[in-house]
């Protein structure tokens, strides 16, 4: 039986609602939390990671729910039973632990069409192999877990927007590793266009529909690229206007999902009228939108990488957390928590020089209003 009342839900104005107030929360990207035990099953060590968000009072994490590689999938086929004994392990340990969870249930936009023998553009055919799996899992996954308090929403997979229409897509084709379950090549039938993931994205959210009708529903997409309505319009970099953006923006977001996806880092792409726009700028025209459409805005991704040292870091860090408060955003994570094969460059954890991203989310998250 379905909780009463979902973990969050969207209020008017597009705002969300939690335990029947207004709710804003930043959370976190615990991306590998189950990835770690789908490679090793003797690895638990989310449990303490959970648990460490909790002290912190980090109220969320957004993670990949699945394998990235299509031979790591191939568990949940072979022994669903053991694949999902392994799922429950960190559902269990975020319900003890009180910290919510974003689900990711296809992040690799490549993994299922590989899994299954297609080529990556049977996302755009709702009969295909690829569809059928998306529909299995999302059945299993959604069935097995509509009843924790911990599943605060689902979502569909990351950045799938991004290699859209790419004028230039044949230089982007999805990664070869035959080793790890991929074609020995690509062509032209692996690339992806908006239509096609447009496709996928309104079949999931239709799929979870079936048997959870409250939850939120988020896309897993970016922001829109600078050029996006063009690239999807002729495939060229035109620059797009700003009622270019709203509508790239609204499409990556079809009904019956109930909210606006966004990623955002610090970036020198010019925008609208050929300049660099703050994070502020576009995080209130991004929220200009969602009212607009009654759709809460989630900012899925934000962080600052210390590539260029960390002091940068440090002041790219504050300029996106405070464009994420002062833009009123309904809900934000951090990339990336606990996190070891990024540990030279974005990781954060409670005990590493970063823990100050994780401290400044906590404090962000007790200020009133």
């Amino acid at each position: 039986m379905l909780p009463k009342e979902p973990p969050l839900r969207v209020g008017d104005g597009a705002t969300l609602i939690r335990n029947g107030r207004p709710f804003r929360g930043i959370g976190v990207n615990y991306f590998d939390a189950f990835y770690r035990r789908l490679k090793d099953p003797g690895d638990a060590t989310y449990q303490r990671g959970l648990e460490a968000l909790a002290d912190l009072k980090i109220p969320f994490a957004r993670f990949m729910a699945g394998g990235f590689w299509p031979k790591e999938n191939r568990l949940y086929l072979d022994d669903p039973a053991r694949y999902f004994a392994l799922l429950d392990g960190v559902v269990r340990a975020a319900e003890r632990s009180g910290v919510g969870l974003i689900p990711s249930l296809f992040w690799n936009a490549s993994m299922v069409p590989d899994l299954v023998g297609e080529p990556v553009s049977r996302w755009g055919d709702a009969g295909s192999k690829t569809h059928a799996f998306l529909r299995r899992y999302t059945r299993d996954v959604v069935v097995r877990y509509r009843d924790s308090p911990a599943i605060w929403a689902w979502e569909f997979g990351n950045e799938y927007n991004l290699p859209a229409d790419l004028p230039n897509a044949a230089e982007w084709r999805p990664a070869v590793a035959p080793d790890l379950g991929t074609p020995k090549a690509r062509s032209a039938a692996d690339e992806l266009t908006h239509a096609m993931v447009r496709t996928a994205i309104r079949a999931w959210a239709t799929e979870v529909r079936k048997h959870d009708p409250r939850r939120l529903l988020f896309s897993g997409n970016s922001l829109p690229r600078p050029s996006a309505w063009h690239q999807q319009a002729e495939r060229s970099w035109k620059a797009d206007t700003p009622g270019q953006y709203a509508r790239m923006l609204l499409g990556d977001n079809p009904d019956p999902i109930n909210t606006l996806c966004v990623h955002l880092y610090l970036s020198e792409e010019k925008r609208w009228d050929g300049r660099i726009v703050t994070p502020r700028e576009l995080l209130e025209r991004s929220q200009q939108i969602a009212r607009k459409a009654r759709k809460p805005l989630f900012v899925g991704e934000f962080g600052a990488s210390e590539a260029s040292g960390p002091e940068k870091a440090r002041g790219d860090f504050q300029t996106l957390l405070d464009a994420i408060v002062q833009a009123r955003v309904p809900l934000a994570a951090l990339w990336v928590y606990d996190h070891a094969g990024q540990d030279k460059t974005w990781n954060v954890t409670a005990a590493n020089k970063r823990v100050y991203q994780l401290k400044a989310v906590s404090d962000a998250n007790r200020r009133p209003g």
